[in-house]
């Protein structure tokens, strides 16, 4: 009812469950997917990380009731662009689909929050568990360019900020960015501003 109305936004297709997502993608090929986690059999965050995980995925929108940290990360670890609570009103809802479609990463403030707790969390004394030694070895594998560009991102910088902070013009931002996504095989900058948190860099 919601997206029905709204002109730029056709809804092409509907599914019940997480298990017929791959089927109902392919015969509708459409450019996001807005999940609900809970669902029946499968749920939405399997049914997102199967959806990501295969070739020219849509982008993925999760929507659900509440914001338990292990399912937020959960689903932006898989490449979800983005993380909505159903009481978000239905006017940014409406926004939201649309910057993810556009590749951009649109969160709630309640899962912002969520985001920031675990990436402020100190790290165990006891030295760098697999995580970080895993994202450690990725950003390892950077240009020194491309690593100033990832920590910006981990910093929440935008691409106008980027651009004005390391004296790059916004397409050739752009372009980092989209080398570091297919660099680190990852799906959005989520994602990177995560390994860099995880990385400890931030």
């Amino acid at each position: 009812m919601i997206l029905g109305g709204v002109p730029d936004i056709r809804v092409v297709g509907e599914a019940t469950d997480g298990a017929e997502v791959p089927a109902a993608v392919a015969a509708y090929a459409p450019h996001v997917v807005l999940m609900d986690i809970r669902m029946p059999r499968v749920d939405g965050l399997a049914a997102t990380e199967a959806l990501r995980a295969a070739p020219d995925p849509p982008e993925v929108l999760v929507l659900t009731t509440f914001d338990a940290d292990e399912q937020v990360l959960r689903a932006l670890r898989a490449g979800a662009g983005g993380f909505l609570l159903k009481d978000t009103p239905p006017a940014e809802i409406v926004t939201a689909v649309r910057r993810v479609a556009a590749g951009e990463a649109t969160l709630s403030p309640a899962v912002t929050r969520t985001l920031i707790a675990h990436v402020t969390a100190p790290t165990p004394a006891s030295g760098p568990d697999a995580r970080q030694a895993r994202a450690l070895r990725l950003l390892d594998g950077l240009t020194p360019r491309e690593r100033e560009v990832a920590v910006a991102l981990g910093q929440g910088r935008t691409n106008a900020e980027i651009s004005a902070e390391l004296f790059m013009s916004v397409p050739t931002v752009k372009a980092y960015v989209s080398r570091l996504l297919t660099k680190l095989a990852l799906n959005n900058r989520v994602q990177v501003a995560l390994l860099v948190h995880d990385a400890g860099l931030v």
